[in-house]
């Protein structure tokens, strides 16, 4: 990671030390909203959504539910009898059966978590893969953070984390909402995962700009290193754009762990605004360079700046660096504390009345998940993931059980600003051979649901950051874990 990309991260989380941002309220008056679009084409399906000016995506890495939540009260968790989970998965190696147990490390190593790894994890709905797949991943790779790769000689797949290690995330989730059959897009890894989260599609295009060449790609959609144009296919900003809807893209300067192609070797990858990768996609995108927003892809100062400039636009996303991602090896306890001072930094903004942030993790990371993800097309759904709904208007101590991918995010953001106009070739403007309408699916749950509008805007919840946690800060392998 670069110096300044370190600087951007630790800004973040020193905000959090300090509890408070220059001109900041207490969030409960005086919003500073974005301009109102004179688009016909925007607008909210109904009239309470318009409550909602800001949408915020906070896109963190690599867990399943189970290993943040699998033992949160009420939620479809990690069963238990006395106690003691009841569930287990085969090592193939000790050719023991291998029950989750609680991990109290701050560093996790978890498995490989490509196409073939989600097939092999799910195993026909019998969610038995997990360890097999970590005991034969590749080792001592170049970089040890490759998603091929797992840590030689540590195998934690089954651990699983609660209130003692991530105390700030279990109390967004008591006290907001948590959603616990909410799946990634597609069953693969993080690069067909953030296309989905931006344009409902992962796919290989063989023209520049020509969305009629682009054919689906759950695995490898890039291939080679990729030019303007290379993702042609449409997405979301290109109907933003269209109806005069504000957004950003917010990106934390430094590397990213998954390597471009998914190989097995490879060093750390810049991540900056300007130069297209895995985790910052749109910069690829035909619309965006046409429409000339490549300017709104920016970086993390520039979400301080306009936070607290109450300049916050109608769609967000934030997305991390290596260092702050959680995705192993990156600690937990450095991802939770950024986490924190993002949230933090939103309420305690004028824009925090009428703002809905999700925050959730883009992908299982080979971490045990009992939940077999139901079939939406041929591309997914993914493994189960944490997610939480974190808003004035959210329901408090609410678990939702609808059934839920990313693909809800867009359906949202297309409910409160787009007059529920979809990613859909038929419709949109711009047509593209995507295999489904993914927002349309019958099975895709609200997330309206996860508000009452009719409530007033609930305060600020500040909490510390960096938490007080259980973590250990070393690896510790406890071989009476494996019974």
């Amino acid at each position: 990671m670069t110096k300044r990309g370190m600087n951007r991260a630790g800004a973040l989380i020193s905000l959090a030390l300090a509890s408070a941002i220059a001109g900041c309220s207490d969030g409960s008056s005086g919003a500073q909203l974005p301009s109102t679009p004179t688009s016909p084409l925007a607008g909210p399906v109904r009239t309470e959504l318009g409550k909602i000016q800001h949408i915020v995506i906070v896109m963190q890495e690599n867990r399943s539910f189970d290993h943040y939540f699998g033992t949160f009260p009420g939620a479809n968790g990690i069963p238990m009898q006395n106690g003691v989970p009841s569930v287990c998965v085969q090592d193939p190696v000790s050719n023991t059966c291998v029950r989750p147990y609680h991990d109290a490390n701050d560093k996790n190593s978890g498995g490989p978590h490509g196409q073939v790894d989600a097939a092999s994890d799910i195993d026909g709905g019998k969610m038995d893969g997990f360890i097999g797949r970590a005991e034969t991943a590749k080792t001592g790779c170049a970089d040890p953070n490759d998603p091929a790769c797992v840590t030689k000689g540590l195998v934690d797949v089954m651990g699983y984390h609660d209130d003692r290690e991530i105390p700030n995330y279990w109390s967004y989730a008591k006290n907001f909402v948590l959603q616990d059959a909410m799946f990634e897009a597609n069953a693969s890894w993080s690069e067909p995962q953030h296309l989905y989260m931006v344009s409902e599609w992962s796919a290989h295009c063989t023209a520049i700009d020509v969305a009629a060449s682009c054919v689906n790609a759950l695995q490898t959609p890039l291939v080679g290193t990729g030019t303007s144009g290379s993702y042609a296919w449409t997405d979301i900003t290109y109907l933003l754009h269209k109806a005069g809807v504000s957004w950003k893209y917010y990106v934390a300067e430094g590397s990213e762990p998954d390597c471009d192609d998914d190989a097995a070797q490879c060093g750390p990858v810049p991540q900056t605004t300007t130069t297209p990768n895995i985790w910052n996609p749109l910069p690829f995108f035909t619309t965006v360079r046409q429409d000339n927003e490549l300017g709104k892809i920016q970086t993390i100062d520039s979400f301080l700046a306009d936070v607290t400039a109450g300049t916050l636009p109608a769609v967000s996303w934030i997305i991390p660096n290596q260092e702050v991602s959680e995705h192993p090896a990156a600690l937990v306890s450095t991802g939770q504390a950024y986490v924190t001072s993002v949230i933090n930094a939103i309420m305690q903004s004028s824009a925090w009345s009428s703002t809905a942030i999700f925050l959730a993790w883009d992908d299982w990371g080979g971490f045990y998940d009992r939940v077999t993800p139901p079939t939406v097309d041929a591309n997914g759904y993914g493994l189960r993931v944490p997610a939480m709904v974190i808003s004035p208007y959210a329901k408090r101590g609410f678990i939702d059980h609808q059934t839920l991918s990313f693909d809800a995010y867009n359906k949202f953001i297309e409910d409160v600003f787009l007059r529920g106009q979809r990613l859909d070739p038929a419709t949109d403007g711009r047509p593209d051979p995507r295999i489904s309408v993914r927002e349309s699916a019958s099975m895709l749950g609200d997330l309206s649901m996860d508000f009452d509008f009719t409530q007033a805007p609930r305060a600020p919840f500040l909490l510390p950051g960096p938490p007080l946690t259980s973590l250990l800060p070393k690896l510790v392998v406890n071989s009476t874990l494996r019974r």
